[in-house]
């Protein structure tokens, strides 16, 4: 008999990514749960759409495009940029719509309470936006040095960009779910007292871990990713199923 999902786990790209980052989750993690891969505007198959440069616009699209699929319990993992959305996506769904993730992951991003401290990038001219990137090593050299897809590519990320650099924090409450925070050991953006810093915004269980890699840990050393997350999801795992046995039982 196939097993039934009962965790969704909407998972958001960093900057310039897209869904495709996600596509070996499923088969990696336990069945019970339901890898869903949130496609940002402006890219993949919504190419059409229009990019978005403001973070709480977009939160608000988001949570309109997910509503209908948190029927049963859920989590968020985000990267870097996705990082930040999942976290602000949970407050919405919060304040809007009483509704709360069982589990958020976080990934190569400081905590959001830390003040930026370098300079925006998205809007430098063209050849120092390229150096930046570069430097970040997300893009591999195939697509930097393809002038047609950086054509392509260069105005979602510098949108991206600016989602992050125009982010400006405000005080709530914790969040009633657990937090799991990851970084890399060669991470020169995030270090580790900036990955810590997450356990300010649960009022429930957080835990951290730094892993082998540079800025974008999460392609480098995937499995072992993996394995932690199923690790840290497993416990609520195991409290879905038993309550749902015991609803069954009554």
């Amino acid at each position: 008999m196939k097993q039934k999902n009962t965790l969704r786990l909407f998972c958001i790209p960093y900057a310039g990514g897209s869904v495709s980052i996600y596509r070996n989750w499923p088969n990696c993690l336990p069945k019970a749960i339901e890898v869903c891969p949130i496609e940002l505007p402006g890219r993949g198959n919504r190419s059409k759409e229009n990019l978005f440069n403001n973070l709480l616009s977009l939160v608000k699209t988001l949570a309109k495009d997910i509503l209908h699929s948190l029927d049963k319990p859920f989590a968020f993992f985000g990267h870097s940029m996705g990082a930040l959305i999942s976290f602000e996506l949970a407050r919405f769904l919060r304040r809007k719509n009483n509704l709360s993730p069982i589990h958020i992951f976080v990934s190569g991003r400081c905590a959001p309470q830390i003040p930026r401290s370098k300079p925006p990038i998205n809007q430098l001219p063209e050849a120092e936006f390229v150096e930046e990137l570069c430097r970040l090593n997300g893009m591999p050299g195939s697509v930097l040095q393809n002038s047609e897809l950086m054509e392509l590519m260069l105005p979602v990320i510098r949108a991206d960009f600016a989602i992050c650099e125009t982010y400006s924090y405000s005080v709530e409450e914790p969040l009633e779910c657990s937090i799991s925070a990851f970084g890399g050991l060669q991470d020169n953006e995030v270090n580790r007292e900036e990955i810590v810093a997450w356990s300010q915004q649960t009022r429930k269980g957080f835990t951290y871990r730094m892993f082998p890699g540079d800025h974008f840990f999460l392609k480098s050393n995937e499995e072992l990713l993996l394995r932690a997350i199923a690790q840290d999801i497993t416990p609520h795992l195991n409290n879905i199923i038993k309550n749902n046995s015991n609803n069954y039982s009554v």
